[in-house]
């Protein structure tokens, strides 16, 4: 691996781990189309060059998200009984879903991927507050929320944020324990992901000569890109985390919604 390919990977991570503190973001939707062009220019196979970023991003992602978790218990800002009542449906989503994943090529992915970050970057221009529904979730509601959400999660590789804390909100949580409790359900789902993704990269690299997976594969984890954005994103998010009373937020959200949709866009292009 070359010196500037080991820039480019920390000053990703570095940037990453910086936006995840500051607007409460999982680094999904930044990591999975920058690695997707880094590792097109490497020459990994493009039948598979979706899959490798899906399961890297969600593999660093682990990390990131393991962090958030302890830093919201901390606050005391995650309910975990409802982390008990979504956890199962949550990972079993994800974990299916990499198998859905392993099944679609890398131009669906890429489209499935850039019609989600369209639909998250719609909501960073979002002011108005969204309505709370006047009744309680049933157990049976938490869970089919919380597999759809493992689904869509594991599909783009990201700790379902953008799709629980809008729902939790919308069940009447406080927005603060509704970004603890999904950080908290981030960890499960990083961590099925990342299994699910190595289970069926390690499948898909057996089967024939020209779906052999590149060198320093784990399934379809790359191991030098997790290793170089885990370690600088570590040390930043909380940075980005500390800065989130003084910056602002709002304007922020705004630039990041454009450069989510340039990004996805370019990855569409690039796969396409």
């Amino acid at each position: 691996m070359s010196i500037e390919l080991v820039l480019i990977f920390v000053v990703l991570g570095t940037f990453v781990g910086f936006m995840a503190g500051l607007l409460g973001i999982g680094g999904g939707g930044i990591l999975v189309p920058v690695l997707t062009t880094i590792f097109i220019h490497q020459g990994f196979p493009l039948h598979n060059v979706v899959h490798i970023a899906l399961g890297t991003s969600m593999a660093c992602i682990t990390v990131t998200s393991l962090s958030s978790m302890r830093a919201h218990h901390a606050n005391g800002a995650v309910i975990w009984q409802l982390v008990k009542a979504m956890a199962p449906a949550i990972v079993l989503g994800t974990f299916l879903a990499t198998f859905i994943a392993a099944q679609i090529s890398s131009k669906g992915l890429a489209i499935f991927f850039s019609v989600f970050m369209a639909y998250v970057a719609s909501q960073m221009f979002r002011s108005k507050k969204i309505q709370a529904s006047g009744s309680g979730a049933g157990k049976v509601e938490l869970s089919l929320v919380a597999c759809g959400i493992g689904v869509v999660s594991a599909l783009v590789s990201i700790g379902g944020g953008s799709l629980t804390v809008p729902y939790l909100t919308w069940r009447n949580i406080d927005i603060r324990k509704a970004i603890g409790t999904s950080a908290a359900l981030g960890f499960p789902i990083a961590i099925s992901g990342t299994l699910g993704y190595v289970i069926n990269g390690m499948a898909a690299g057996g089967t024939t000569p020209q779906y052999t997976l590149p060198q320093y594969t784990l399934g379809f984890v790359y191991l030098p890109a997790v290793l170089l954005v885990t370690i600088p994103s570590f040390f930043t998010a909380p940075i980005g985390a500390r800065l989130t009373q003084t910056l602002p937020v709002q304007t922020l959200k705004k630039i990041f919604g454009v450069l989510l949709l340039g990004l996805s866009l370019k990855m569409l292009v690039s796969v396409l």
